[in-house]
């Protein structure tokens, strides 16, 4: 009896075989290996990379395979701003290991809370203008626990998702167990006529995005919060790939727009720009003590460590003090991105600091990762389905302040190099609304 795999009901969902064939000798490993086999033929298999960073000589990592060690240059960290390895960042956490040891000792409810995250969370309250802030152990515990827990307390409430929102909040909406709608990315008029139907007397919740993380693009933060005033219903965003990044003092697009107060729940991640690691609401005190009370993905969660929490809170207090990193990381950024486009690689349009290209075919993207970092020393993880649509692989590109002028002109030598040697298509790709991208020459001068 052989075992097989289905994709049903979403991508990667695994059935054993037709139950009339099922004995009682069923083969579990055959099935594990045969859903892995389906990645396989469809050029979705992951591979990691064994890379070590070296501190204090960011973006430069040592890349191990085979008993080889060669230094590479990462171009696709979201350690976006290199405070991973910023010094006081690294003295905050290495101090507070020292007097307070390596772990947090169980969860809050069990062992209490450290000091440092009580001052983290403070912290994070005041970054985002909010009463209270909670802190989660990841970004997408935090998504997947506090709109799920939102929209049960809510009643008969209905989530209004962007198409586009990440895994982590379609698991924090399907996961609520609520009715919930998808509005067409970033098109207000559709959500709208979703609040419309609902009607005011319902409770909505609209989760969405600031920055969307393949594509760069921005959503309308003061049109949605219209909407949600006009309509009566509540809004939750994630600035995951904003927080540290953008407003006066990085507390993201919605700093930068000076929209913070129109938002009821910020959501946010200590693991990208920040450099350390964690996930965390803000909003007002009451809704972030029934989140703290009800979310079982946080009451029976360990609690990240104290040093975790100090070096991650060090960081936060840098960032709001200097803007030099954000200016440099956006020099960088668009630099990158005039570059690229003027050797005719495909960028796709972004507003942000993602800088995408399109490759448009899975085994291609994989191969063309694989020769930057064998042929040219440089470490771009292909990005494939289900991450973005069929058809709009990708390679993902992230500069940081410390991409110097001269590591851009490498990387458009060498993905000019690449590009040649898989004859991979230089007009530039721009997305449609159904998943799609249409072609267009595209140069950094005429935009």
């Amino acid at each position: 009896m052989r075992a097989f795999v289905i994709r049903q009901g979403g991508p990667g969902t695994v059935k054993c075989r037709d139950p009339e064939d099922i004995d009682s000798d069923m083969n579990y490993d055959a099935i594990f290996e045969n859903a892995v086999a389906a990645l396989k033929d469809e050029q979705r298999y992951r591979v990691f990379a064994d890379l070590e960073r070296v501190a204090g000589r960011f973006p430069t990592a040592l890349w191990r395979r085979d008993g080889d060690v060669r230094e590479i240059t990462v171009w696709c960290s979201n350690d976006y701003l290199g405070m991973g390895q910023h010094p006081a960042v690294i003295s905050a956490l290495t101090d507070t290991a020292t007097r307070m040891g390596a772990g947090a000792g169980g969860t809050r409810n069990i062992s209490g809370t450290s000091h440092p995250l009580v001052q983290l969370e403070a912290e994070l309250a005041d970054l985002h203008g909010k009463e209270a802030g909670l802190v989660f152990t990841s970004g997408f515990v935090s998504n997947e626990a506090a709109i799920s827990t939102i929209a049960r307390l809510l009643p008969d409430c209905l989530i209004l998702s962007d198409a586009l929102n990440h895994a982590s909040m379609i698991a924090g909406v399907k996961n609520s167990g609520v009715s919930k709608q998808v509005w067409r990315h970033n098109d207000l008029d559709h959500l709208e006529e979703m609040l419309k139907k609902a009607g005011r007397e319902r409770a909505k919740l609209v989760v969405f995005e600031s920055v969307y993380s393949m594509d760069g693009d921005i959503a309308p933060i003061e049109r949605i919060a219209d909407l949600a005033d006009k309509y009566g219903a509540m809004t939750y965003i994630d600035e995951v790939h904003a927080v540290g990044m953008y407003g006066p003092r990085g507390a993201g697009i919605c700093e930068r727009d000076g929209v913070m107060d129109r938002i009821d729940v910020i959501e946010g991640t200590l693991a990208k720009a920040y450099g350390v690691v964690g996930g965390y609401i803000t909003g007002k005190a009451a809704l972030i003590d029934a989140v703290r009370s009800y979310a079982p993905g946080f009451i029976f969660t360990t609690s990240l460590p104290p040093a975790i929490c100090a070096a991650a809170k060090a960081s936060i207090r840098h960032l709001k003090a200097s803007s030099e990193e954000r200016a440099r990381h956006q020099r960088q950024a668009e630099r990158t991105k005039a570059v690229l486009a003027s050797a005719g690689l495909p960028v796709m349009p972004s507003e942000t600091h993602i800088v995408p290209l399109l490759v448009g075919d899975p085994d291609k993207c994989k191969r063309a990762s694989d020769m930057l970092l064998e042929k040219h020393g440089i470490y771009i993880q292909p990005i494939n389905y289900p991450t973005v649509p069929r058809g709009t692989e990708r390679l993902r590109i992230t500069p940081t302040p410390f991409h110097e002028d001269g590591l851009i002109e490498h990387l458009a030598d060498a993905l000019t190099d690449v590009w040649h040697a898989l004859d991979l298509p230089l007009d530039t790709p721009v997305p449609m609304e159904d998943g799609t991208v249409r072609q267009q020459i595209f140069r950094a001068a005429g935009g």
